[in-house]
């Protein structure tokens, strides 16, 4: 993808995200995915989710126990050698606020990896 494409493709994340549309989450992922963060050890036991159909779990789960939900988009770092994706937001969650990212790494226009990284509450 090049940069376009990339901002792009922050903006569509923080919307289907707002949404809470997990299957257009989910449509950008290659069915061998990996993904790590801190939510998923609070909320599967482990912080590394592998496969498509565990990640759609382990979203499902997270979204159950979520009464509100708001991204906002601060910035979208490229790297285009890399195809490296970070996308930099403020989270709102049950009420609490908080920066964060979410590192993507891309084969083409699929996501093979993701890794969220929560920052300090606001």
């Amino acid at each position: 993808m090049n940069r376009v494409e990339m901002e792009h493709f922050a903006r569509l994340w923080i919307g289907h995200w707002n949404a809470r549309d997990i299957d257009a989450v989910l449509d950008t992922y290659v069915d061998e995915a990996r993904f790590i963060s801190p939510l998923a050890a609070q909320v599967t036991g482990s912080p590394v989710i592998e496969g498509k159909a565990a990640l759609r779990q382990y979203w499902t789960r997270a979204l159950e126990q979520t009464e509100s939900l708001h991204f906002a988009l601060i910035d979208a770092i490229c790297d285009l050698e890399r195809q490296t994706l970070v996308v930099q937001y403020r989270a709102e969650r049950n009420g609490q606020i908080s920066r964060a990212a979410e590192a993507m790494r891309f084969k083409g226009r699929w996501q093979v990896e993701g890794e969220a990284l929560c920052g300090a509450p606001l």
